[in-house]
């Protein structure tokens, strides 16, 4: 006889087999619990060991020594200055005649030192005015000496002779009216002539300063055009006197008149000049 408080058996559900359709794996089972770092350890381990650059390390190397520096310095402005803090008024009243007197010496020697150089530029300009002075009276001897070649404005005269009546004498009293007008530098037919040119007759011509010259004479004469032209034209002048020798003579302005024909500086065999 059955029992019926049995309670009725479940339905056994069949376990799908390997490979089968709605086959689902097992779950996976939980492992221990990892432990959480901390946040000071974080930030311990992102700060050691140091990941320190190059470049960093040189920045910070500068910034040491600027800073020692700085604090060298301060301090050794505070310890130059501490006597003075404690000196008394006496002291400091000492110390700024010494600082006055020593900027009054300083004044004086530069003043000084300004007119040693004021006076030696002067003696410069001296000097160099010397020189100038020097060199322009070279020249205006040179001139009159017949050493150097001149130019400036003065007039042409022309003395044609064909009947060969013309003498030294004439031609020198030429040159004497000449410079008697004014000239400064004279050149006949070539030859320079001087203060110490002498004028005479030779072989059918005349010579200067033993150098032959024939006709026609020409004059190049350097000066004031206006005062030698008139100084040949007077009445009984020179160009009347040549005239009657039936010699034809031109005058001719310029306002260029090159003298170029030049003699040899002569030694003095005996004179010497009186400041040697």
């Amino acid at each position: 006889m059955s029992n019926d408080n049995t309670p009725p058996e479940e339905p056994q559900v069949p376990e799908p087999l390997e490979g089968e359709a709605g086959a689902q794996p097992p779950p996976p089972v939980p492992g221990p619990a990892e432990p959480q770092q901390s946040g000071r350890r974080r930030l311990v381990a992102g700060l050691w060991p140091p990941r320190v650059s190059r470049a960093q390390l040189i920045v910070a190397l500068l910034l040491f020594v600027l800073g020692l520096g700085l604090a060298i310095q301060v301090r050794s402005n505070s310890d130059s200055s501490a006597p003075l803090r404690g000196a008394r008024q006496e002291d400091l009243v000492r110390i700024l005649d010494e600082l006055d007197g020593r900027t009054k010496r300083l004044e004086d020697e530069k003043q000084k030192l300004e007119d040693q150089r004021k006076e030696l530029e002067s003696s410069s300009n001296q000097a160099e005015e010397a020189r100038r002075q020097t060199v322009e009276k070279e020249r205006q001897l040179g001139i009159l000496a017949g050493t150097v070649a001149a130019q400036g404005p003065g007039i042409t005269l022309k003395i044609t002779d064909t009947k060969g009546q013309v003498r030294s004498d004439q031609l020198l009293d030429t040159l004497q009216e000449l410079r008697a007008a004014g000239a400064e530098a004279i050149q006949i037919n070539g030859v320079r002539v001087v203060a110490g040119s002498y004028f005479s007759d030779e072989g059918g011509g005349v010579s200067i300063d033993g150098k032959k010259i024939t006709q026609p004479y020409e004059f190049r004469v350097i000066g004031r055009p206006q005062d030698l032209e008139p100084a040949l034209n007077i009445p009984g002048g020179v160009v009347q006197t040549m005239e009657k020798e039936q010699a034809t003579v031109a005058v001719t302005r310029s306002a260029k008149i090159v003298v170029d024909a030049l003699r040899a500086a002569k030694q003095p065999d005996y004179a010497r000049s009186s400041s040697s």
